[in-house]
């Protein structure tokens, strides 16, 4: 059998069915666009949330009394601080406010210039504004979704928080987040640590929590415990515990559409073998024509994995394409909602373009190996019978 033979029998098998074969790579590229989509939005969103934590400190101590958070002694940052291989103690001051009988949250978060861990850690989240002249009074930084609800409810320059004691703390607004910190900023407001603990109701000498680093990876279990025996009512909270977190549950929610495709693919599968083990009669002529012509099963086979193989490719390359403008140029509409738990939020979260080749390259695999087997099987039965009998 020349080469030209089998291209022009490759070609004409390709394009003189389109109908038939742009149905299967319509309904290919459906479940490839869906099934791409949610892990580029998996990848993305938790290669945002795992650059976040690279910025946080190694340790978080909290106070847990049954399931509740207690406010943290002031006392336990010197406590701690003179723990060998300790470095970087900080208190913090954070907290939900609920606006009742609004139904909102917000996340307050103080600041204390003289902290440089805490400087550090929202250096990137609040570059380019002056932080000097912010820390002069009560004055807030606030998050898009914040700043959005403000407007909203006709809070337009300052906003008047109730503490737990019935008083009023009157804010200013002092100027919105940037819309890139949406992810995790969205309804945050960062006050100075002061305001922060009138307006959570805490004294001078708590915090809501304690951070610490430990830059002997080697050390961290052992200073771990040392911090753990400290108090019978205290947790220390790893950086490394806080990311098992986060991948958990996008690899929970990536897990849960991997196994939908892989039933709908099961399903597309047994169609086409259905489909595929009742040759056509044009089919099965055609095949015993070219078996009586003198094609081996070998070439009969190949024209069949090339014709097919050309569908899977087609049907992937459009696929992922479109699941890529999908989610980094629109921004994954409904999608998003589905991994962020927000079907209400208007300020859309830039999602950073971060693709997973090895479970892309996967993917491909079951499809290419599951669309190959329910083609190929039935016509090598097929081409593996008498010519006589396939023509008639």
């Amino acid at each position: 059998m020349g080469d030209s033979a089998f291209l022009h029998f490759f070609t004409t098998e390709l394009f003189g069915q389109w109908r038939r074969q742009a149905g299967v790579v319509l309904l290919s590229t459906i479940l490839i666009f869906l099934l791409a989509s949610t892990l580029f939005v998996s990848s993305s969103l938790r290669h945002s949330l795992q650059s976040a934590l690279k910025s946080e400190s190694d340790f978080t101590v909290q106070r847990i009394r049954g399931d509740h958070l207690l406010p943290v002694p002031m006392e336990w940052v010197d406590e701690i601080a003179a723990l060998h291989g300790v470095d970087r103690v900080a208190p913090r001051v954070w907290g939900r406010y609920y606006t009742e009988p609004r139904g909102h949250y917000f996340l307050i978060v103080g600041i204390d210039l003289l902290e440089d861990q805490s400087q550090r850690a929202l250096q990137k989240l609040i570059q380019g504004i002056d932080l000097r002249r912010f820390l002069q009074g009560d004055r807030m930084l606030v998050g898009p979704g914040a700043a959005r609800w403000m407007r909203e409810h006709f809070y337009r320059g300052s906003f008047s928080f109730l503490n737990p004691g019935g008083q009023f703390i009157k804010v200013t607004l002092d100027s919105i987040l940037p819309r890139q910190s949406s992810l995790v900023a969205d309804d945050m407001i960062v006050v100075p640590i002061e305001t922060a603990r009138k307006i959570l109701g805490l004294r001078e000498d708590e915090a809501t929590d304690i951070t610490f680093n430990v830059p002997n990876d080697d050390e961290w279990a052992n200073v771990q415990n040392k911090v753990l025996a400290m108090h019978y009512d205290l947790r220390a909270v790893s950086k490394r515990e806080s990311r098992a977190a986060y991948s958990r549950l996008f690899d929970f929610k990536g897990g849960f559409f991997l196994v939908l495709f892989l039933i709908v693919l099961s399903a597309f599968a047994l169609i086409l073998y259905q489909r595929y083990s009742q040759v056509y009669s044009r089919e099965k002529r055609a095949i015993g024509i070219l078996r009586a012509l003198g094609w081996s099963i070998r070439d009969v086979l190949r024209l069949k994995l090339y014709e097919t193989l050309s569908v899977v490719i087609a049907a992937f390359l459009l696929g992922t394409t479109l699941a890529y403008g999908y989610v980094f140029g629109l921004g994954a509409p409904l999608l998003r909602n589905i991994f962020l738990g927000s079907a209400e939020a208007s300020t859309v979260p830039p999602l950073v373009p971060v693709m997973d080749f090895s479970v892309l390259a996967t993917i491909f695999l079951l499809y290419g190996v599951t669309f190959l087997a329910a083609v190929i099987f039935p016509v090598w039965r097929v081409s593996v019978s008498d010519p006589k009998e396939a023509m008639l």
